[in-house]
């Protein structure tokens, strides 16, 4: 499988990712119409947000700017390694 580089294609996944999510968070806030569940389901897409903002971006930048991750699994992958020594001492 080749690599995804159509503009148009590109942008037209993000808006499928889009709909499907907003597609699914209705459905679950349909089922169990409660404050608790809605304000659960926005903490749980914010957080995950959030990693993946940790992951490709943070990562990246600050921590290991020589390491390019291809995914999530990736990522994971690169997170439960184990921390190099310190050198000297």
């Amino acid at each position: 499988m080749t690599d995804l580089s159509s503009p148009w294609a590109i942008k037209a996944k993000g808006l499928l990712f889009l709909l499907c999510g907003l597609l699914t968070a209705t459905l679950l806030v349909f089922e169990h119409p409660t404050l608790r569940t809605a304000l659960l389901l926005m903490l749980s897409i914010w957080c995950f947000c959030r990693f993946y903002y940790f992951a490709f971006y943070v990562i990246e930048r600050y921590v290991n700017p020589k390491f390019r991750f291809s995914g999530l699994c990736s990522v994971i992958k690169y997170l439960m390694r184990p921390a190099a020594k310190p050198r000297g001492g």
